[in-house]
């Protein structure tokens, strides 16, 4: 049986649920799960809804019909259709690590069309998990030459998601402008307290009670575009910068990992600079 989700938004108005269900029982579909949410913010209205039945077109021609008095934006997905993803690497294995395992486990709905790097040292991991691998190297006179090619792959392998793997290169505002709405990166929780080199170090020193992870859309902003993800875990004295560095990361790859999963799930709506989340 085909399993679709329909994502909408448009200006918050009466009817609108009652307008999108009915389309969506006149496809012949059958509702399995709905979340909407209205934005006190923005006035915004987000609707998120599984439904069993129709087909992609049929289902898209009625939601087209019901959703036309409403100004809505909307898209209609194949759930059961893994997400096109493109990983950017450089040296640091562990996210790398965390997605390709949960890929093969089953546990993500994403298929790792390629994976580029700036460094060749996780090509090993990438040819374990039987991903393509591609190394090229990142320099001020290399750096346009790489974002020409994932530019290239985001349009000739039909790329739907972008995810910065722990990715140590600064992206340039146009690559972030091409990639909008549709790239992930993901970076300790320190930001914007301990900032550059040996952020753990930084935060051993100042005696941090919590660290985590912070997963959010890449904008020309770094490390400012809207967040998807987060998480946090206690630490303590007792604890050295190797030890904070180890639950750091780990805690690194679930949130990275969990922002992929929303996304590859259709569950993230961007509103403004915040993201709306249906879990």
């Amino acid at each position: 049986m085909t399993d679709l989700v329909v994502t909408l938004q448009c200006p918050d108005r009466p009817g609108i649920v009652h307008a999108i269900t009915g389309g969506i029982v006149e496809a012949a579909g059958n509702i399995v799960e709905l979340q909407q949410f209205t934005s006190p913010d923005t006035g915004q209205f987000f609707l998120r809804v599984q439904v069993e039945g129709p087909d992609v077109e049929t289902l898209q021609f009625a939601i087209r019909r019901a959703a036309g008095p409403y100004d809505a934006g909307f898209e209609v997905h194949d759930a059961q259709r893994p997400t096109r993803t493109l990983v950017l690497a450089s040296k640091a294995g562990h996210c790398l690590n965390d997605l390709l395992f949960r890929r093969r486990s089953g546990e993500l709905p994403i298929e790792v069309v390629s994976i580029m790097a700036n460094h060749d040292v996780l090509r090993s991991m990438a040819e374990f998990y039987e991903a393509p691998f591609t190394h090229l190297p990142v320099d001020a006179s290399t750096k346009k030459a790489f974002e020409d090619e994932v530019r290239r792959t985001v349009v000739e392998r039909d790329i739907e998601l972008v995810v910065l793997a722990r990715y140590m290169q600064i992206l340039s505002p146009e690559l972030c402008s091409f990639l909008a709405g549709r790239a992930i990166n993901i970076h300790h929780s320190f930001l914007p307290g301990f900032k550059g080199a040996n952020p753990y170090r930084q935060a051993h020193t100042r005696g941090v009670k919590l660290i985590g992870a912070t997963a959010h859309f890449v904008t020309s902003d770094l490390d400012e575009g809207p967040i998807i993800e987060q998480n946090v875990v206690r630490v303590d004295h007792s604890m050295d910068v190797a030890k904070l560095m180890r639950k750091g990361q780990a805690q690194e790859s679930q949130t990275l990992a969990e922002a992929v999963r929303l996304f590859a799930e259709h569950r993230v709506l961007p509103d403004g600079d915040r993201t709306v989340i249906f879990r």
